[in-house]
């Protein structure tokens, strides 16, 4: 970031994630920033307000928290004999691990489900994590939201069929290379709306007279041929309720 503010852009546009949009409001108040994130940017530092940005930042909020109940839900549905439900958290990505432990339990209890916690911040990490809910049958997972978590999606869709684990996940990254289902904010929806934004500054609109998007377009995926190597009917009612499923 620091480079890019010596290198004089116009803009910096950062649709992927906290991290990079924190990084780049730290480094200059006056380049606009144009941000994806996944959590609450007031909260973390970026504007001051959803609907007055004020400072050099605007961009859109396309929710990682707040559906992670319903993730769990659709598991749920999915898997309606899963009562042990592993839960896979990167402990580096500090505000969504945080989010995420306060918000489940309660969620899992609602629905009657038991929730255990699993930490991995590295590839191997992630493998010894699946060998322990192998251990503690586990029944099902629930991966986090998760920059990193993402990059190893082939991962995730490897260990998940070869230990036999139903799992669900953030995006469709995960299912469209053999993850079992997914349910969150669309992220080509949100990259498209971070270059509209973009496209704006550079013809001349201030970040402080752009309010902040908030994602409405949400994918529900399912893997009919994960389904069906782990044993699982994926029902009518849901396959109804997705906006795709892969075959």
């Amino acid at each position: 970031m620091a480079d890019l503010v010596r290198r004089r852009v116009a803009v910096i546009a950062t649709p992927g994630g906290n991290y990079a949009a924190q990084a780049a409001k730290a480094v200059t108040t006056t380049i606009p920033i144009v941000f994806g994130v996944g959590d609450d940017p007031v909260r973390l530092g970026l504007v001051t307000s959803l609907a007055r940005p004020d400072g050099n930042a605007t961009g859109i909020n396309f929710f990682v928290q707040e559906v992670t109940a319903k993730r769990l839900g659709l598991l749920h549905d999915l898997v309606p004999k899963a009562v042990r439900i592993a839960v896979l958290v990167n402990p580096a990505n500090v505000p969504t691990a945080e989010a995420t432990l306060r918000e489940i339990p309660k969620a899992a209890r609602a629905i009657g489900l038991q929730i255990q916690v699993l930490n991995a911040s590295t590839s191997r990490e992630i493998e010894a994590a699946f060998a322990t809910m192998v251990r503690d049958g586990a029944h099902a997972l629930l991966v986090n939201a998760d920059a990193f978590f993402i990059t190893r999606a082939v991962q995730f869709a490897t260990l998940a069929a070869r230990h036999g684990i139903p799992a669900a996940y953030v995006s469709r990254a995960y299912t469209d290379v053999g993850g079992l289902m997914s349910y969150g904010a669309s992220s080509t929806d949100a990259f498209r709306q971070v270059g509209v934004y973009t496209g704006q500054i550079l013809k001349g609109a201030r970040p402080a007279d752009l309010p902040v998007l908030q994602s409405t377009k949400f994918e529900l995926v399912f893997n009919l041929q994960t389904a069906r190597a782990l044993g699982l009917e994926v029902s009518n009612a849901l396959q109804l309720l997705a906006d795709e499923v892969i075959e």
